[in-house]
């Protein structure tokens, strides 16, 4: 076991390029992929234990508030986590600090990556991708160093109880939203889009993809097709697509990254 342990949803890759920042620094850390049932649940004998995720609609992505409660911390273990979000931090935290008890918590602003919604160009306060990206590495540098210090929050995350409202309401969504996936002409069958839904939800036939309604609104299909061949609608045939620079399509499919 590792002295440290990083469960870690991304979806575009910028809370993995995160929690990998932090992990270089800490040293010794485990960092579980949650965008399905984590492979490691029993982080008893971790010195710190932390938890990266951003915001989707106001709460937590996917299922991660369920896979949260099958989580084994000891006592001692010191709990952290970092939030990214785009407009507004939501009610994830405070979701998170109910179910494991925080010591230290933190956020950043990041570039919106929910592009059938809003364009990558929201984010508070406005900046280019090269500047969010510093911004993520000097936030990195900041929570590492206050993990290592083990230092503590002075008030717990604020609950945001509309938030929690909202959350609901948006994984709803999810379903609903699929049938608008379409795939256009630059579609080489790659098979990108399946190997990274996290729900097994996109196959490929007759060289092309179709997806299934068990979709968690991760949306990395749209952000690391090489082709940018899948749109949700009309409105994300314009937009960019944002994956983390740092982050391949396959660091998505792993369960754990080990970083000394």
């Amino acid at each position: 076991m590792s002295e440290n342990i990083i469960y870690c949803y991304s979806g575009s890759g910028h809370c993995l390029d995160m929690a990998r920042n932090i992990a270089s620094r800490l040293g010794d850390t485990d960092i579980v992929l949650m965008r399905s049932f984590p492979e490691k649940t029993d982080a008893t004998e971790a010195k710190r234990v932390g938890f990266i995720f951003p915001c989707y609609g106001g709460g937590l992505p996917g299922h991660v508030e369920q896979y949260l409660k099958v989580i084994k911390i000891a006592p001692d273990a010191y709990r952290f986590a970092v939030e990214q979000f785009a407009g507004y931090m939501g009610c994830g935290l405070h979701k998170i600090d109910e179910i494991v008890g925080l010591d230290y918590w933190n956020t950043i602003s990041n570039h919106s990556t929910c592009i059938w919604l809003m364009p990558h160009s929201l984010s508070f306060p406005p900046t280019s991708k090269e500047s969010a990206q510093a911004r993520i590495d000097r936030k990195a540098m900041e929570v590492a160093a206050a993990v290592k210090a083990m230092k503590k929050s002075e008030r717990k995350p604020p609950e945001k109880a509309f938030f929690a409202l909202e959350s609901k309401a948006f994984s709803k969504m999810h379903p609903r939203r699929v049938r608008k996936f379409w795939v256009n002409d630059a579609c080489i069958a790659c098979g990108t889009c399946a190997r990274v839904c996290p729900r097994g939800n996109i196959e490929l036939r007759e060289k092309k993809p179709t997806f299934g309604t068990d979709c968690i609104g991760c949306l990395s299909c749209v952000q690391y097709c090489p082709k940018q061949a899948i749109n949700v609608g009309k409105i994300t045939e314009k937009r960019e697509r944002f994956p983390n620079k740092n982050v391949k399509a396959a660091d998505l499919t792993k369960k754990v990254i080990h970083i000394d």
